[in-house]
C-alpha cells in the first residue's frame, strides 16, 4: 500500500515520529481512508445497435417480471470489477492504456441466454478464448486494483451480459422458463474498452476512459513497468 502514498502523505508520516511500524501503518490506514473511494468496472460493450436490442430484452424483462432493476444500466461484458482510491485512478489509466494498445479487437459472438440458479439470468458468450485472454493480460496489475488485502479486484473468466440478476425465487423460476425458451443471436467486434466509475452516493456508473484495442505493441520504460 506504501507504493500508492504521494510524497505530502510520506512527509505528514514523517512530521508525527516515532515511526515504529505499527504506528506507521496506523496512520496510513487513517491517511489513506480521508481519500475517496469508487467502484470500478472494466467492460467491453457492444455497438449502439446490438446495445439497444439488449435493452430492450432488459426493459421487457423488468416490466414483465416487475424487475425495475433490470431495466437499468447499459449492457456490457464485464471483464474485471474493483474497489479503488480515485487517487490511484490516473496510474491504473495509464496502465490499461498500455494493455489495451498492445491488444487485438477481435469478434464477440452470442447465443441465447443462460442462468446462475436460482438469482441471475445473462445472455451467453459464445466466443470466450479472447475474452479470458485479455482477463488474463489485466492480472499482472492486479495490485494497482487491489485497495487492501479484504477487497481485492475481481476477475471474470466466465463473461456473459447481464438481463437481470439478485432475482427473487418467483421472479427467476418464471423469468428462466421464458428465456430458456427465447431465441437471441448476435455479435460486434470489440475494438474498445471502457472503465467505468461509481463513487460512494451514486446509483449509475460513469464513464472514466474508453481505451482502444490497436495490436501495437508499446515497449514501457522500466519506470513505467512500477507505476
Amino acid at each position: 500500500m506504501s507504493c500508492f502514498l504521494t510524497y505530502a502523505t510520506m512527509c505528514l508520516i514523517a512530521q508525527h515520529g516515532n515511526h515504529t511500524n505499527l504506528r506507521y501503518n496506523h496512520m496510513q490506514s487513517e491517511i489513506l481512508s480521508s481519500y475517496a473511494t469508487a467502484e470500478y468496472l472494466l467492460v467491453i460493450e457492444p455497438h449502439e445497435a446490438l446495445r439497444e436490442e439488449i435493452m430492450q430484452v432488459k426493459k421487457y424483462f423488468g416490466e414483465t417480471y416487475d424487475c425495475a432493476a433490470s431495466g437499468t444500466g447499459r449492457p456490457n461484458i464485464t471483464l474485471v470489477r474493483f474497489q479503488q482510491y480515485e487517487m490511484i485512478e490516473q496510474r491504473i489509466v495509464h496502465r490499461l492504456h498500455l494493455l489495451a494498445t498492445a491488444h487485438a479487437s477481435f469478434m464477440v459472438e452470442l447465443h441465447d441466454f443462460g442462468s446462475l440458479p436460482t438469482h441471475s439470468i445473462f445472455i451467453n458468450v459464445t466466443t470466450k478464448t479472447q475474452i479470458v485472454e485479455l482477463v488474463k493480460a489485466i492480472r499482472p496489475i492486479q495490485h494497482l486494483l487491489k485497495i487492501d488485502k479484504d477487497r481485492k479486484p475481481h476477475f471474470i473468466t466466465e463473461p456473459y451480459i447481464s438481463i437481470a440478476r439478485k432475482l427473487l425465487p418467483w421472479q427467476y423460476e418464471k423469468g428462466w422458463l421464458e428465456m430458456n425458451n427465447t431465441h437471441f443471436s448476435g455479435m460486434f467486434v470489440a475494438d474498445h474498452l471502457l472503465l467505468l466509475r461509481k463513487r460512494e452516493g451514486e446509483k449509475k456508473y460513469t464513464t472514466v476512459k474508453k481505451f482502444q484495442l490497436m495490436n501495437v505493441r508499446v515497449i514501457a520504460t522500466q519506470g513505467e513497468l512500477f507505476v
